[in-house]
């Protein structure tokens, strides 16, 4: 039995491993596409890419983000009891609960799109590129379907595979089209009288072109891995001798009482992305703030910041889809002991990750915003700067919101939810009305939201599966760790630029030579000060990617004997 549990408790971290690496791969590409892109929009056509796709992201929850989730769950279960004609009946429902919902979000989307960027938002323009990106909602539903089904049954491969094909596409089709785009928008602005604003918009168009094209492609991927995989799946059919399978309508009802919790709490706990932009929006004017200052700000938030504290995030929310099915099955093996190692194996996997990169992205602020994008503004560097701590929040909460669902607490998540939205509201206007802190009130009060979520969340996961974080292993040694790298990475960026700006002309170039150099030695003194601080040892370094390889290191280092 305890080898049995070490096997499976590998295979579930490996399972993990596999969407994180494919989240990593698809947001290095994110960021290669991101930077021409931006060059093209500037930060008005940030602003404009960002507001279309906060609407999107909503409807795009509401109809179907909850499904992969919802349908793992339910396959997996079905599977761990051999029940594999009731898994193929929970695709079939999903299918069409999928095909009714995405199809009503893409018509809501594509009519309602003035409403919802000029009398919401305040930001008419960005209307365009929500009608492009409309019809994404149907494809993704389909597309949620297939990857939950994979998921349940226990291979993150073909998600992970088709995530990475899906961000590829998008890149390449994104720069292009809104490089397109964004010259016809100059001649169509032109026209009315408004050339640079009509071109950012198109240019914003075109970027969201990417993200429909995209998914086909993905979708594509995943009904030829489906067709492909019909006849290994028809003997698993063969196999299924129970006798009683279930309705369709009960599989329905079962699959929109799993969606439904988890559906509120997703919606709820994103939801705040298009409050906080309305909010800031509205009351930004009522100040007496000028447009272009809003557009810009929004731009930058939406097109810099969020950019780059979403990659180490992506980890996060890659660990939580592989964690639900992993701990429904252990739930319904009865063994509580696994399913208290399978969460603190998934919390220290995430604090290992999360606290130097949050360290790392407020350190070097101002040289990975020059580097990527030749920004030299305060003011971006400022966001950065105090929005790194809301990466290790975010990614905690993240976590144990799929934690939660795994072991069927499926709506404390969403009242926590809605309390730190509310608490998260409060503080968002304070901090406007009374501090005049403008863009900056958004990114605290988003850092506050995620940090009563981890609490809130925490508490919960201890007390409905017994769970407790280690403090020393799981927060304090990853912290100090942090902390010895952020002052290295910090003073070789600083030697390395003064030297690299006696040779270079170009300021964008020697902070990405400095950058690149400063971060590689960060990733070994964070390495080595991991084993220092123990904050890590064999065995888990062993449930890493390329375990046997890092422990190989670690012992002719003598950091392990």
């Amino acid at each position: 039995m305890a080898n049995r549990n070490k096997n499976s408790d590998a295979s579930f971290l490996m399972q993990g491993s596999i969407l994180a690496i494919a989240s990593i791969i698809s947001r290095i590409v994110g960021f290669i596409y991101r930077i021409p892109l931006t060059d093209i929009l500037g930060d008005k056509g940030n602003n404009y890419y960002s507001t279309a796709y906060e609407i999107y992201n909503i409807l795009l929850i509401i109809s179907s983000y909850s499904i992969p989730l919802a349908v793992s769950k339910l396959v997996s279960a079905r599977m761990a009891k051999g029940q594999a004609k009731d898994a193929k009946r929970v695709l079939q429902s999903a299918l069409l609960f999928a095909f009714t919902s995405g199809l009503i979000a893409t018509l809501v989307l594509y009519i309602g799109s003035e409403f919802f960027c000029g009398s919401m938002l305040k930001t008419p323009l960005a209307a365009i590129a929500v009608k492009v990106l409309a019809p994404t909602i149907f494809i993704f539903a389909i597309l949620s379907v297939l990857r939950g089904f994979f998921n349940g049954l226990g291979t993150m491969i073909p998600t992970a595979v088709s995530q990475v094909l899906e961000q590829i596409v998008n890149a390449v089709v994104s720069v292009v089209a809104a490089g397109i785009l964004f010259k016809y928008g100059k001649k169509v602005g032109g026209v009315l009288g408004h050339p640079q604003k009509y071109a950012a918009a198109f240019g914003a168009a075109g970027g969201t072109l990417g993200t429909l094209l995209g998914a086909v492609f993905a979708l594509i991927f995943m009904c030829f891995v489906f067709f492909a995989f019909k006849n290994v799946f028809a003997k698993m059919l063969a196999r299924d001798k129970h006798k009683r399978s279930e309705g369709y309508y009960d599989i329905l009802v079962s699959l929109l009482l799993t969606i439904f919790p988890v559906l509120l709490s997703t919606t709820v706990y994103n939801i705040n992305a298009i409050i906080d932009n309305g909010i800031y929006k509205n009351l930004a004017m009522l100040q007496g703030y000028k447009e272009n200052f809003i557009e810009i700000s929004w731009g930058i938030f939406g097109g810099k910041y969020k950019v780059l504290i979403n990659v180490p995030i992506a980890i996060a929310s890659s660990m939580a889809a592989s964690a639900v099915p992993s701990l429904t099955a252990a739930i319904h093996s009865g063994d509580n002991a696994l399913v208290r190692r399978r969460i603190n194996m998934a919390n220290r996997f995430i604090m290992v990750i999360a606290f130097p990169c949050a360290v790392g992205l407020s350190v070097l602020a101002s040289p990975i915003l020059i580097s990527l994008w030749g920004d030299t503004r305060e003011m971006s560097a400022r966001m950065l700067m105090l929005g790194g701590c809301t990466v290790i929040f975010t990614s905690l909460s993240t976590l144990s919101n799929g934690v939660l669902q795994g072991i069927n607490q499926m709506m404390i998540p969403v009242k926590n939810a809605l309390l730190s939205l509310v608490a998260h509201v409060a503080v968002l206007f304070l901090l406007m009305e009374v501090f005049h802190l403008h863009i900056y009130a958004v990114i605290i009060s988003q850092a506050f939201y995620s940090l009563m979520m981890c609490f809130l969340n925490q508490s919960a996961v201890a007390r409905f599966s017994g769970s407790y974080i280690n403090v020393r292993k799981v927060i304090i040694a990853p912290l100090e760790a942090s902390a010895v790298m952020g002052l290295v990475v910090y003073l070789i960026y600083k030697m390395f630029n003064a030297i690299f700006a006696l040779g270079i002309s170009s300021v964008r170039m020697t902070n990405l030579l400095s950058c690149v150099i400063a971060i590689v030695i960060g990733v070994v003194v964070y390495f080595i000060s991991l084993f220092v601080f123990k904050g890590i040892d064999e065995e888990t370094l062993l449930k890493f990617p390329g375990g046997n390889k890092l422990c190989n290191i670690a012992y002719s280092l003598h950091l392990l004997r």
